[in-house]
């Protein structure tokens, strides 16, 4: 998507913001994890604050700012999980989204729902008030997850360019806040994406045999993270390792336990 068209797209979310939060773009006061970055990403049950890694990935609603000063105060960095293409309705905003932007149930996840991204006039708001959130509590960064719709029976007509479009618009929206924004998963965009997100989190790409397709992150020195929930260590930590990626093991429920490459 043109920049310029971007602009015109974030100009009255933006402007709604006070001018003194927004650092836009690549700013130098926006943290970015180091290619090599040690990890927990726990976003069920209370965090376990005693895992000894450089960044925690969170729950965005689900842990206050108390658990975010915390861990800053063990030399923490600290991701705010948030679904930006789902509407979770067990969520405290969850009536903020209309029925028009609500598509069909995601697989396996019987109270979440896709959305419709092509309305930015709607999502925009709602997706800006939880990067406030992220940003008031402390948070370092954001993890915003279902960003690949478009590969996806949602209930909608979206295309490749949808999709391109609105994870764009979601990276300027995190800038904007001095938010580092991670790619989560969408690797076949990966190329496409890397100039406007700060890192990527990917899922069983080792076991689907894309890992190849974030090889642009790697390309402009930008951080790979990696969880695998079906392989063993084994089967994917030598090559992980290999391809300078931060990989681990985890439980699907993604508690405390893990398992890391490294």
């Amino acid at each position: 998507m043109r920049p310029l068209l971007i602009a015109l797209l974030l100009s009255p979310i933006l402007l709604a913001q006070p001018l003194h939060r927004l650092p836009l773009g690549h700013g130098e006061n926006i943290w970015k994890p180091a290619p090599v970055t040690s990890w927990q990403w726990q976003l069920s049950g209370t965090v376990d604050q005693t895992v000894d890694v450089q960044m925690y990935d969170i729950d965005l609603f689900e842990n206050d700012a108390s658990v975010v000063a915390s861990l800053h105060a063990q030399g923490r960095k600290v991701i705010c999980y948030m679904s930006a293409g789902s509407l979770e309705t067990y969520r405290p905003d969850a009536n903020e989204f209309p029925p028009s932007v609500v598509g069909k149930a995601l697989p396996g996840w019987p109270d979440e729902y896709y959305l419709d991204i092509r309305q930015l006039n709607i999502l925009g708001p709602i997706m800006g008030a939880r990067l406030d959130m992220c940003k008031s509590k402390g948070f370092d960064g954001v993890e915003p997850d279902n960003v690949d719709a478009y590969e996806n029976v949602s209930g909608f007509p979206l295309t490749p360019q949808d999709q391109l479009t609105y994870n764009q618009f979601l990276a300027q929206l995190a800038h904007a806040r001095g938010l580092s924004v991670a790619l989560k998963n969408d690797p076949e965009q990966a190329g496409d994406l890397a100039p406007y997100f700060d890192w990527t989190l990917n899922e069983q790409c080792f076991q689907y045999k894309e890992c190849d397709k974030l090889t642009p992150f790697l390309q402009a020195g930008k951080a790979v993270f990696n969880v695998e929930y079906k392989l063993t260590t084994d089967q994917f930590c030598p090559q992980a390792n290999q391809l300078n990626f931060n990989s681990m093991r985890k439980k699907l429920e993604l508690g405390t336990w893990r398992e890391p490459c490294r």
